[in-house]
Formats: structure tokens, C-alpha cells, sequence
């Protein structure tokens, strides 16, 4: 009878306790967390220090909105929220697709990333950036670009 009450307690705890979530850095973003500017730009408040952020497939800057039909009218309001370094007016292209991996979001829980080539006025360069409109995340603007005003 004891073994009986404790596998019954035991099975309340257990049943009863809460499993946490742990994200380190990479906190997903609800859609509503984010302000739109004139329905073109983003409003961006802070300038990454992680220099791999939005350069890399392996750290793209995830816009979200494909689930609201938004996902390339959140890649295009990102860019549009960029300037140059010394606050220099942003162009860009896209690329292209590439870069194939699994969200829950995407289409038989796969995705695929899209490279714009980025430049500035006096820029002799173009940077690529990775975007993701599958899954949202925290934007800032990435390393050598600043924020539009």
C-alpha cells in the first residue's frame, strides 16, 4: 500500500512540474513585438556585435512572416531599415535561394534561406546577407552597417 502512494505521489510531482525552455541569445520574437515604419522599414533599435549575425547560413537574420504571407515584405522591410556606415543610403538584390534547413514553418518542415547582395552609396563592395522569413527573431543591423533614420 505505501509502494502504491508513493509511485501515486511521485507521478502528481512529476506530472505537476514544468519543463523549461532554454535559449541562449536567441529569444523568438512574436510578430506584434515588432513596429513597422510607413509599412516599409522595420524600426531597428540596436546594431549587432556578433559578427557572423546575417552574414552566415548559419546565423541568418530571421524576419519571419511567412506564415501571415508577409515573408519577402519582411526581407525587403529589414533592408530598408539599414544604412551604410556612415549612414549612407542601402540598395540591394536578391540573389537568391539556398542554404536548405528544417523549421517547422516551412513546407514539409523544411525552408530555405535568401542571399541579397547589399551595397551603399560610395561602396565599391557588396556584403552578402542570409535571411530567413520562416522564423522570427530579434533584428539588429549587422556588423559595418548602422541604422536608417
Amino acid at each position: 500500500m505505501k509502494k502504491v502512494f508513493f509511485i501515486g505521489v511521485l507521478a502528481i510531482i512529476c506530472s505537476c512540474s514544468s519543463s523549461k525552455k532554454v535559449v541562449v541569445d536567441d529569444r523568438e520574437v512574436l510578430p506584434s513585438e515588432r513596429v513597422v515604419i510607413n509599412g516599409q522599414a522595420f524600426l531597428l533599435t540596436e546594431i549587432s556585435t556578433d559578427k557572423s549575425y546575417g552574414f552566415t547560413e548559419k546565423n541568418p537574420v530571421r524576419v519571419g512572416g511567412v506564415d501571415k504571407l508577409e515573408g519577402p515584405l519582411n526581407e525587403r522591410r529589414f533592408l530598408n531599415a539599414l544604412a551604410g556606415p556612415n549612414g549612407e543610403k542601402v540598395s540591394y538584390y536578391r540573389l537568391g535561394s539556398c542554404c536548405p534547413f528544417n523549421t517547422d514553418k516551412g513546407f514539409n518542415g523544411k525552408g530555405l534561406l535568401d542571399n541579397y547582395k547589399v551595397t551603399w552609396e560610395g561602396s565599391k563592395d557588396t556584403v552578402s546577407i542570409y535571411i530567413n522569413m520562416y522564423d522570427y527573431g530579434q533584428l539588429k543591423a549587422p556588423v559595418g552597417f548602422t541604422i536608417k533614420k
